[in-house]
């Protein structure tokens, strides 16, 4: 596995590397996720997501609210 966190920025359709590094941490289940990979994200959130799973359970903890 990789081993610097990165800090990014979650844009609409793209994202935009702050600090360089090698991933990021998903919000719901904290797995590394490699930046190539990173293909879930919530924008106003500013959070990345593992996987759509993981991007639908946020949504649904959201829409409970």
């Amino acid at each position: 596995m990789k081993k610097k966190l990165a800090k990014i920025k979650y844009l609409p359709n793209n994202f935009q590397i702050i600090e360089p590094g090698d991933y990021v941490e998903c919000a719901i289940s904290g797995k590394k996720i490699i930046l190539e990979d990173l293909n879930y994200w919530n924008v106003e959130l500013q959070e990345a997501y593992y996987s759509y799973k993981e991007a639908s359970q946020k949504r649904e903890k959201i829409n409970r609210k």
